[in-house]
């Protein structure tokens, strides 16, 4: 069926649009799961005292991007509490300082400054989580690009919102590569130190579907 845009003067519509969905073509097309940007949930984690959570099957050949949403995290270091994205390269967890990173930060404080590396051994999440506060909990996703893809790099671009070690609110927005052209086929997330807990869900973005 065609699907097209109901502008405010419905009656009066006599154009054929297929460039803006109505609500009804959207709710249609999400059921069927038809819609760009909707979301397939892969795999939800709860943990906590664990050293990492670790995604070992992503369907990687079905998305070619995929969502990373980290919610309640908190780790046990009190000192950095940090925490880290690695890949999976055809089932082997790659920790070689192959990774690029470029990041933002600032907080309330007033304090900001950069993150950056040409030879990472991760990608990056969080920076300097304020473990020692008990009703701290960070949050914060990314998004991953080509993963899938053996003729390209595997990108990533994240959000962060967290109590610093200082108990200051703080930022950290940025992205990274893994600068090797792979499959990868499996996500580690982890802190720098310590264990942790929180939520972690992994979804696949589905691209719309033209006929």
């Amino acid at each position: 069926m065609p699907y097209g845009y109901l502008g405010q003067n419905q009656p009066n519509q006599t154009v054929s649009n297929s460039g803006v969905f109505s609500i009804t073509d959207v709710a249609e097309l999400q059921s069927q799961g038809k819609l760009g940007g909707s979301l397939e949930l892969i795999a939800e984690e709860t943990v906590s005292g664990v050293s990492s959570v670790d995604f070992l099957t992503i369907y990687e050949d079905v998305f070619d991007v995929h969502y990373l949403q980290i919610s309640n995290y908190q780790t046990s270091d009190t000192g950095s509490g940090a925490a880290w994205i690695r890949f999976y390269e055809s089932g082997v967890l790659e920790t070689a300082a192959v990774y690029q990173l470029a990041a933002q930060r600032g907080d309330s404080n007033a304090a900001f400054g950069v993150e950056q590396s040409t030879a990472a051994t991760n990608l990056f999440q969080f920076r300097n989580f304020g473990a020692a506060d008990s009703n701290a909990s960070a949050g914060g996703y990314s998004y991953f690009y080509n993963l899938g893809n053996s003729s390209k790099y595997s990108f990533q671009t994240f959000h962060s919102s967290y109590l610093d070690n200082s108990s200051n609110s703080e930022f950290s927005f940025g992205g990274g590569v893994l600068t090797q052209a792979s499959v990868v086929d499996g996500i580690s997330f982890f802190p720098t130190a310590g264990t942790m807990s929180g939520t972690l869900k992994l979804y696949g973005v589905k691209q719309i579907w033209v006929t």
